[in-house]
């Protein structure tokens, strides 16, 4: 049988919207330190809230357009989050203090968060249901090449253009996510009377998808086990003196992904999501404990081919699992849901880790973190792993 096409306009303008806009937040997120100590002389903890701040402004951007998108409409809602990142892109160019700059990227962090809440929602729609693994794969590529060339741009254009120039080619950036918005044609999905009223009110299943939180509660655990990566790599590496391999270890970890996505997402589609889980997560606990014994440039590169492999792949399987067992109307719900688990472990991960650091070592916290993974390998098969078989995806029943 013939494969449905996955490869339409509409995968990839919606795949090129949330590029652009994971490549703002990646390049902000890099330089907003540098920018908060050398403009205002914050401290590093104030430079770090600077960037964290705009974590909790996603969270709170996700829990809110995960209720409503599907009553407003997915591409409204995206145009919303759009359209609110411009304005408070253009604010920066306004900030005269800490404290405005900290508002203002709170806010941004809001309107990135309900924009790319919408743009997987979108997406989960446009993928056919028979390469929903393939799909989410491929479309999940977008965030990781934007989190390896982010930044990077981010940090040259501080070194070598001024740091006011980030703003101006954020500015750009988002413009043009905007533009491919444009062209997005989004099926409209019909919600009875009876669906729409369920939505109603402040109960906590219109905030969270209640079959999407197993599948996501096994990603805080990947997610903040990740942060000891992305928050602590570059520490570490002045401590084992590869400072300069270091800078390449993200570039090795992208293209490691960007090999292995096509493969695994169809694995996942042909055998199942437990044929691309577990092998993941034990090949990315095996990336912390190469990272933990490292003593040469080229073991710290090759940590970073395990764990692009295996957080990779893990992190759109996920996804796809967790819209995979919702209702069709509560796809958004779902891509929400998940994403604010995956995102509250990434941003609460390195404020605890950064506690185990002095007491442990380097070498022993990322033995811990491989131990961590591990833990949630079986978290995994008693949440969802175990039950596989027995789950009949619910969109199919909801769209009968």
């Amino acid at each position: 049988m013939d494969q449905p096409k996955l490869w339409t306009k509409d995968f990839f303008s919606v795949s090129l919207t949330n590029f652009f806009l994971y490549f703002i937040h990646y390049l902000l997120i890099a330089s907003i330190t540098v920018f908060t100590v050398d403009k205002f002389h914050a401290s590093t903890s104030m430079s770090g809230l600077a960037a964290g701040i705009f974590i909790i402004g996603m969270l709170f951007g996700r829990l809110y357009s995960g209720k409503y998108i599907e009553i407003i409409g997915r591409k409204k809602m995206l145009f919303a989050g759009i359209i609110f990142s411009i304005i408070t892109i253009l604010l920066y160019f306004t900030v005269t203090n800490l404290s405005i700059l900290l508002l203002v990227r709170f806010l941004h962090g809001i309107g990135f968060g309900i924009a790319s809440t919408a743009t997987g929602t979108i997406v989960a729609n446009v993928i056919p249901d028979k390469r929903r693994g393939e799909g989410t794969g491929y479309y999940a590529l977008s965030t990781t090449i934007a989190s390896a060339v982010g930044p990077f741009v981010g940090i040259f254009i501080n070194q070598y253009l001024g740091f006011k120039m980030n703003f101006v080619v954020c500015t750009v950036l988002i413009v043009i996510s905007f533009l491919f918005a444009l062209f997005l044609k989004v099926p409209k999905v019909e919600i009875n009377k009876e669906q729409l009223n369920s939505m109603k009110g402040f109960k906590l299943s219109n905030f969270f998808e209640p079959k999407a939180l197993p599948i996501s509660i096994v990603s805080i655990f990947i997610g903040a086990t990740y942060s000891s990566i992305l928050s602590f790599l570059n520490t570490y590496a002045q401590q084992i003196n590869l400072v300069d391999v270091a800078s390449f270890f993200f570039i090795v970890y992208a293209i490691a992904t960007l090999v292995s996505r096509p493969y695994t997402g169809r694995l996942f589609d042909n055998k199942g999501e437990n044929y691309v889980v577990y092998p993941s997560l034990i090949i990315f606990a095996i990336g912390f404990l190469i990272i933990s014994q490292v003593h040469h440039g080229s073991m710290l590169l090759l940590s970073a081919v395990f764990i692009g492999i295996g957080y990779g792949s893990f992190i759109p399987s996920a996804q796809a699992i967790a819209v995979k067992v919702a209702p069709r109307n509560r796809m958004g719900l779902a891509t929400s849901t998940f994403f604010m688990f995956a995102d509250f472990g990434a941003g609460f991960g390195p404020f605890l880790i950064g506690f185990l650091i002095p007491v442990l070592g380097f070498t022993n916290l990322y033995i811990m973190m491989a131990v961590v993974v591990l833990a949630a390998t079986v978290l995994y098969y008693f949440v969802h792993g175990r039950k596989k078989g027995n789950i009949t995806s619910l969109q199919e029943e909801t769209s009968r």
